[in-house]
C-alpha cells in the first residue's frame, strides 16, 4: 500500500482526528500566525479533509481564495463535500511541485515530516508566494518539556502506526519525522523574517511563520 492508498483508506478516521477540539484550536492558531490579508489567495498544502479551511477563510474573508492541495483522492472527496463554495477549491497534486502559479500565502500542517526533501519544498513554496508573501508550518514532534516526558513513548508509537507501510525504513519513524521537521522549519527561518516561532500543547507542536525575503537574501 503506497502513501496515497494509505491516506485514502483511512480518510474518515483521519478526518475525525483532524477535527478534534484541541486540533481545531491549533489550526486557528496557524491561520492567525499566517496572517493573510482579506482578499488574499492562500494555498494549504497537504490539506487533507480541509481541516484548515474554516480558519483560513475567517482570515481572508469572502473575497479571498482558499486552495487546498493533497495527493490522496479519498481525503479530497471528504473536503469537497464539506467545504464546497465560491472561491474555494481542492486540487489533487504534489505539494513539492505546486499545481498553482501564484499565491499570497501558503501553509502546511502535519505535512513536511512526510516529504523526502522538506527544505526543498519550503523553498518552492517561498517562490510561489514571492517576497512579502507569508508562510506557516505546523508539525508535531516529541516534547522537550519534562512534564510531558511520560507521553513521548506514546507519541513515538503513534508516529510509527501512522506511517504508510511504504514509508517505513531502517530509520525509526519518529527520528525521520523530526529530522524532516527540523529541516523544514530551519529553512523557513533562513529565508524569511520569522515573526512567529511557537511551541505548544506541552511542547508537542512546533509552529513557525514568517514573511518571505527576496530570493537574493536566502
Amino acid at each position: 500500500m503506497n502513501g496515497q492508498q494509505f491516506y485514502t483508506a483511512f480518510a474518515r478516521l483521519y478526518d475525525r482526528v483532524a477535527r478534534l477540539p484541541g486540533v481545531s484550536r491549533v489550526r486557528r492558531r496557524v491561520a492567525r500566525a499566517l496572517a493573510p490579508a482579506p482578499g488574499d489567495t492562500v494555498v494549504d498544502f497537504g490539506c487533507g479533509t480541509g481541516g484548515n479551511h474554516d480558519a483560513v477563510r475567517e482570515q481572508v474573508g469572502p473575497e479571498g481564495t482558499y486552495l487546498g492541495v493533497d495527493y490522496a483522492s479519498g481525503v479530497l472527496r471528504i473536503a469537497r463535500d464539506r467545504a464546497a463554495g465560491p472561491r474555494t477549491a481542492f486540487l489533487r497534486g504534489d505539494a513539492t511541485r505546486p499545481p498553482v502559479c501564484r499565491a499570497d500565502a501558503a501553509c502546511a500542517t502535519f505535512l513536511v515530516g512526510m516529504l523526502a526533501d522538506p527544505a526543498g519544498a519550503v523553498r518552492a513554496w517561498a517562490r510561489l508566494v514571492g517576497p512579502g508573501g507569508r508562510l506557516a508550518l505546523l508539525n508535531l514532534e516529541r516534547s522537550p518539556a519534562r512534564v510531558a516526558a511520560p507521553l513521548n513513548p506514546l507519541f513515538r508509537l503513534a508516529v510509527r502506526l501512522g506511517s504508510p507501510p511504504g514509508a517505513r525504513s531502517d530509520e525509526p519513524a519518529v527520528e525521520r519525522l523530526e529530522r524532516r521537521v527540523r529541516a523544514a522549519h530551519g529553512q523557513l527561518r533562513r529565508l524569511s523574517t520569522a515573526t512567529v516561532a511557537d511551541r505548544g500543547a506541552l511542547g508537542f507542536y512546533r509552529l513557525t511563520a514568517g514573511t518571505v525575503r527576496p530570493e537574493s537574501e536566502w
